[in-house]
């Protein structure tokens, strides 16, 4: 279980709540003892829950005895919605926490939850958040005594799925002390899904592989908590009444058909596509001899994997950082790039802007207003590019990847084979960073096209191109930076044969086919 900093004193189901402080309810009262007395019963009491999520985990506070209801309960960041929900849920959040808008980033809200307490007498709407956060340093209000950061399984009751040969010290170790009525549901209302993950535009692959394996870590969570229900118990009126409250074969042919869904939700993505595979591959080979792979099995490999591609992600942004020194190059947006420029010794960097999007400009802006780059900041236009590189005394240049295919050419954004080329001409290094899992194990790759509008609305009878992401030759690269170390092209086809080896765990006939590009700007 994460432990947090105090510094200072999608599939829906109902009831869910973190309950706000009654004295702030229209109404009620609160003595010194926190006694409460409700007022007007009739109408409902809107209030915010938000959850904070930082490295796949989220954050969780215990009420303290300062408040009059849920003593010693954990839960999200939650208040009494005044005025709009939206604009409450960041005073809450700054109240509970000390973080200020700059430092949260809102990835979804749910539809509210209409909920009664029959104990209060008080029924409220809940209107659920989830935020990314880039720390995980906070400060403690009064009405909490305890933060911790944790996998969002942590609310369900594994402990009570797990029977003593069964049990999982990954899968039930993380289990906190009682929650707030129903909180796993309310962040259900937030959680990633399947369709999130295939219609956000926003995220790159490594970031959207994460999501992914959240979305198995969490069915199979929900999954071992369900054992502990009463024996006789349908689940959806999918597999009727159940005679115990375990079915192995039934929970991993659940989960293998959700993972199926994963993989074609973004078919392009190779690292979302690997580390999926190796998931339910290591799942498999938990188990002993003829025992079958279940939801423990998967939940214990989903919360490894989550911490293990974080982990690659960052060493891969660690080992490219120890080459920046002096003045980079870079286009597009790649999270691990920005992390490596950040972790290096830059003394300017120069940013192509990375049209039609611009989303140059955003990583422009990001390194300008970070504190660990102290060097001039400069953005240009994707075709002054070669001109920079030949008049600005550019000593790298560093770009990130969607995929590295088997012959170790890279698909990237739309620029990068161009870059490349006008590099290798003046004689500046290339360097790709990528984890090792973003190691696409098929031959082929099918380069889709962004929307004709982005770069002509014109009436005029002409043709638009718009390729989203190029290919850039093996041998315009002088290394693939992962956290393994420096590959070179010759190195890859050792990363595909592992890669291929995870793929086991599916039926030959689903292995075939050609790599395939979205429309997503690959971002980390």
């Amino acid at each position: 279980m994460g432990e947090g900093t105090a510094s200072g004193p999608e599939s829906d189901s109902l009831r869910a709540i973190v309950a706000p402080r009654m004295s702030e309810l229209p109404g009620s009262r609160r003595d010194r003892d926190g006694d409460e007395s409700a007022g007007d019963e009739s109408d409902a009491a809107h209030v915010v829950t938000a959850f904070l999520r930082n490295r796949g985990d989220v954050l969780l506070l215990r009420r303290s005895d300062a408040v009059g209801t849920y003593r010693g309960q954990w839960g999200g960041v939650s208040g009494f919605a005044e005025g709009q929900p939206d604009e409450q849920v960041l005073v809450e959040i700054r109240e509970e926490t000390g973080l200020e808008a700059a430092d949260v980033s809102l990835v979804r809200s749910g539809r509210p939850v209409e909920f009664e307490d029959a104990d209060l007498g008080r029924e409220w709407v809940v209107h659920p958040y989830l935020f990314d956060c880039e720390t995980r340093e906070i400060e403690l209000s009064e009405e909490h005594d305890a933060v911790e950061w944790v996998a969002p399984t942590a609310m369900l009751d594994l402990e009570s799925g797990l029977d003593a040969e069964n049990a999982h010290e990954t899968a039930a170790g993380d289990e906190i002390d009682e929650t707030v009525p129903e909180l796993w549901t309310a962040y259900e209302r937030v959680a990633p899904t399947v369709r999130s993950i295939a219609a956000d535009d926003e995220h790159g692959a490594a970031s959207l592989s994460i999501r992914a394996l959240e979305v198995l870590r969490d069915r199979a969570g929900l999954l071992v908590a369900e054992r502990g229900e009463a024996t006789s118990s349908p689940r959806d009126d999918e597999r009727g009444t159940r005679e115990s409250g375990a079915d192995p074969e039934g929970e991993w042919d659940e989960l293998a058909e959700l993972a199926g869904r994963l993989l074609e939700a973004r078919p392009s993505m190779a690292v979302l596509r690997n580390r999926v595979n190796r998931t339910m591959a290591e799942a498999i080979d938990a188990v002993d001899g003829g025992d079958a792979a279940d939801a423990p099995t998967l939940l214990e490999s989903a919360l490894s994997n989550v911490d293990r591609a974080l982990a690659a992600d960052e060493d891969a942004a660690a080992n490219a950082g120890e080459r920046i020194d002096g003045s980079v190059m870079t286009l597009s947006r790649s999270g691990t790039v920005l992390e490596a420029i950040r972790s290096g010794n830059p003394s300017r960097v120069f940013v192509a802007e990375s049209r039609p999007a611009r989303e140059g400009l955003d990583v422009a802006e990001a390194l300008a207003a970070s504190a660990d780059v102290d060097c001039p900041v400069a953005v240009h236009t994707d075709a002054a590019a070669a001109h920079v590189l030949s008049s600005e005394g550019v000593d790298r240049v560093v770009v990130g990847a969607d995929t590295v295919l088997p012959d170790g050419a890279v698909v990237n954004k739309t620029g990068t084979r161009g870059l490349a080329i006008a590099a290798a001409r003046e004689g500046v290094p290339i360097s790709v960073v990528a984890a090792t899992d973003k190691v696409s194990t098929r031959e082929g790759v099918n380069l889709e096209s962004g929307d004709r509008s982005a770069v002509y609305d014109g009436e005029a009878a002409v043709d638009v191109l718009n390729p989203t992401f190029d290919v850039t030759p093996a041998d315009c690269v002088d290394e693939i930076v992962t956290e393994r170390g420096a590959l070179e092209a010759a190195d890859v086809g050792d990363v595909v044969e592992e890669l291929r080896g995870l793929e086991t765990w599916r039926t030959d006939s689903e292995l075939t086919g050609r790599e395939t590009t979205d429309r997503n700007l690959s971002r980390e």
